[in-house]
This record gives structure tokens, C-alpha cells and sequence, in this order.
């Protein structure tokens, strides 16, 4: 099998591409558009502004640089638009016992990376079940430009499906090592992302977002690994700068290593099914063997880039120089990184994932939006619209809390 393996430089033959697909009108509209927000209020325009364009209510779920009462001011001035605004706090826990795939030594080969979109994205998910929600959509902060006819295709997409999702590829949404890569003239291509991801609630496999880079990748993997997993079409990701801050490579590599390497099984072996897959991504020697290609793939990527600062044209070229960095770091921190430390996590995320089925089958009551938040224990929110009170927030009880609801598409 180690043969079979490789670091590819797209996984598309795992995705069912139906962007051109004539598809059914859907059965039944979005609950939700879901935004897990951490940039600043004025990031949230083209998705406030597209929740009022398909009448659907938006969930926003703040932290960092989001702050409630400016997000609730920006919804107040569109015309049309309802959203429930939620503060979810510094070291929120939504479960009552942490995750096996956050324990210490995991975090630590994930080199302190913090980031809580992964527990945002898991109270969306929570959220829609107790309130009895069918489909929502998960729109990320720095997602441009959405059209409205794809996210009709989306919702009818999920009468059938548990997931679909789009591909971002103006700005590539890319890790840093494969940035580096299509800088370096390699062939690099884009999967589809939680950025934008439609998702069933009702659906018997529904799974979660683990927190560890790529999470995305781990919620829908067992349809990836079935080649079931739909493409609508192409989203606009905000541009960044990807070599800015070379730690964020170091962050990242743990997380790109096992779901390249999950992902590079699953293309290899597309007649099992997928408990067979995950007996061989519990194997040592699965990630013996694609430790060395990574680290193969990293030192080809570098060589490429060093040959480019000898030409002319490339000379003292400062992205360049920069990408090397990256990889320095995410080659540094791939040497911390044992085949043990990689089993450890696949079989915690399995473990994980028989725990949060256990929480889905407790999550069915479809309980009012005060209920609900009273349950997740996120005690600060705000409920507002256009014509609705814009200060209704606080701790619950302070004021109530309206309901929303989806009132269906504009046709």
C-alpha cells in the first residue's frame, strides 16, 4: 500500500462535482445561515447582506475582534435583516468532558495553536438540533461574493446528501506549505472547505469539528472517503498573506499531515469501505511511510523555491524568502511528530466521534432560541432585525429573546 501512497496535489476524484448538475427544486428551504465571526463587524456585510437577499435569519457567533453590540448595529442599518448574535467567551467548553483529540500532548504537536472556530462551528451544529433545524449553512467571516442561485442548488443538494460544500480558489484556500508549493511552480490544487458548507442536521451521520487544523476535513470525512461528497461550486475567500507569520506553518502541520494522510489512503483504496480505512490509518506504518512523503514533499517544495531566488528575476524576492521560512518551520515541527502521536489522534477522533453520537440522540427536542442558548450555556446574546429592539441583550432573562424564523427563499 505505501507504494500507492503520495502527497497529491488534488484530491478531486473525492469530490461528486455537481455545479453543472441540473438538480430538483428543494423540499424544504435553510433554517440558517451560520457565521462563526472573529474579524471585525465590517467582515460581516456580504453575509448579512445575503441572508436578507434569501430571507433566511443569520447566526453569528462572536469572539476576538467581533464584538456583539457593533455586529448588531451593522444588522440594524441592513434593511430586511434578523440575526441572533451570540458572545461565545474565552475557553467556552461546550461538552461536559473535553475532547480526547484535545488532549495535552496533541495540543502540543499542534504547537499551541489557539483558535475556537472549531467550537463555534460544533454550537452551530447543537444549536440547529435543539431547535429543530433541518439544514444550515455555514458561511465563514471572510467569504465574499456568495451567490444566491448556488445556495438554492445547495439546499436542494441536501435532501440527499448530509454535506455539501464549495471550493474557494480566488483566494486559494490552502494550507501555508501549499501555498508554498503553487508559488513554487508546483501543481496545487483546492478541495472543498468548511468556509462554506451546507449541512443536514437530521442526517444519522452527522459528525463534528475536532479542533486541530483541517478540522473541515475530519466532519465530512467519512463522505470524502465514499466520493459522495459534493462540490455546488466556487466561493471568494478574502485575500491574506499566507508567509506573513512563519508560525503559522509550524500551527498548521500537524493537522495538514493527518488529513493529507487520511485523504491519501482514501484515494488509494477506493474499494473499502471505510471502517477499513480507518483500521489502516490506525497502523503505525501508515504513518511511517507518509511522514517521509511529506517530508519529501516539503524539501521539493523548498528546492523549488531555492532555485528560484538564483534566477535573475527572483532575486532577494521577499515572498520568497518568506515561504522558505514557512517551510523551515512546518519541516521543524514535522520532525516533533511521531507515527505514535498520529495513531493516538485517529483513534481519539474515533472515540470522540461515538461520544458526540451519544450527544446528537440528547439534542433532538426542538426547544425555543431562549431554551437552547440556556442549554449550550452561552449566556450573552443579542436578538435583532430591522424594526426590532437592537438591545435586547445581556444575560438570558435580562429581556426576551425572539424566535427566528426562515420564511423561505426570495423567488
Amino acid at each position: 500500500m505505501s507504494r500507492q501512497l503520495r502527497h497529491g496535489r488534488s484530491h478531486a476524484s473525492l469530490m461528486n462535482d455537481v455545479s453543472a448538475a441540473r438538480v430538483p427544486p428543494t423540499r424544504s428551504w435553510l433554517d440558517a445561515i451560520v457565521v462563526p465571526a472573529a474579524r471585525p463587524s465590517s467582515m460581516l456585510q456580504d453575509a448579512i447582506s445575503l441572508s436578507t437577499t434569501l430571507s433566511v435569519p443569520i447566526v453569528i457567533m462572536c469572539s476576538q475582534q467581533a464584538k456583539i453590540e457593533q455586529v448588531a448595529q451593522r444588522v440594524e442599518k441592513t434593511f430586511g435583516a434578523r440575526a441572533l448574535i451570540i458572545d461565545v467567551p474565552d475557553g467556552y467548553q461546550l461538552l461536559d468532558k473535553p475532547y480526547l483529540t484535545s488532549a495535552p500532548d496533541l495540543r502540543e504537536a499542534c504547537a499551541d495553536r489557539s483558535s475556537d472556530l472549531s467550537v463555534k462551528r460544533n454550537i452551530g451544529l447543537l444549536l440547529g438540533r435543539l431547535r429543530g433545524w433541518n439544514k444550515i449553512l455555514f458561511v465563514d467571516d471572510d467569504i465574499r461574493q456568495l451567490r444566491p442561485l448556488h445556495v438554492e442548488r445547495l439546499s436542494s443538494i441536501l435532501d440527499r446528501h448530509a454535506v455539501a460544500s464549495f471550493a474557494s480558489r480566488e483566494f486559494p484556500d490552502n494550507s501555508v506549505v501549499c501555498h508554498a508549493r503553487r508559488l513554487a511552480g508546483l501543481d496545487q490544487d483546492v478541495f472543498v472547505s468548511g468556509s462554506v458548507l451546507g449541512v443536514n442536521l437530521q442526517h444519522p451521520a452527522l459528525s463534528f469539528f475536532p479542533d486541530i487544523y483541517n478540522e473541515d476535513w475530519f466532519f465530512f470525512a467519512r463522505h470524502a472517503a465514499a466520493r459522495s461528497l459534493p462540490k455546488i461550486g466556487e466561493a471568494r475567500q478574502a485575500e491574506y498573506l499566507p508567509f506573513a507569520d512563519p508560525g503559522r506553518a509550524e500551527r498548521e502541520e500537524f493537522g495538514d499531515l493527518l488529513a493529507e494522510g487520511l485523504y491519501a489512503l482514501f484515494e488509494s483504496t477506493p474499494r473499502w469501505d471505510f471502517k477499513e480505512q480507518l483500521m489502516a490509518a490506525s497502523r503505525k506504518s501508515h504513518w511511517q511511510d507518509f511522514r517521509e512523503i511529506r517530508a519529501q514533499t516539503i524539501q521539493e517544495t523548498r528546492d523549488k523555491l531555492w532555485w528560484q531566488q538564483l534566477t535573475a528575476s527572483a532575486v532577494h524576492n521577499p515572498t520568497i524568502l518568506d515561504a522558505e521560512e514557512s517551510l523551515y518551520f512546518a519541516n521543524k515541527q514535522l520532525s516533533t511528530i511521531t507515527a505514535d502521536l498520529c495513531v493516538n489522534f485517529i483513534e481519539n477522533w474515533q472515540e470522540d466521534e461515538r461520544r458526540w453520537q451519544q450527544v446528537l440522540r440528547r439534542f433532538t427536542a426542538a426547544l425555543s432560541e431562549r431554551d437552547a442558548l440556556s442549554e449550550l450555556g452561552l449566556s450573552t446574546s443579542i436578538s435583532c432585525g430591522y424594526g426590532l429592539d437592537p438591545m435586547s441583550f445581556g444575560p438570558l432573562g435580562s429581556k426576551p429573546v425572539s424566535d427566528l424564523t426562515a420564511t423561505g427563499p426570495v423567488r
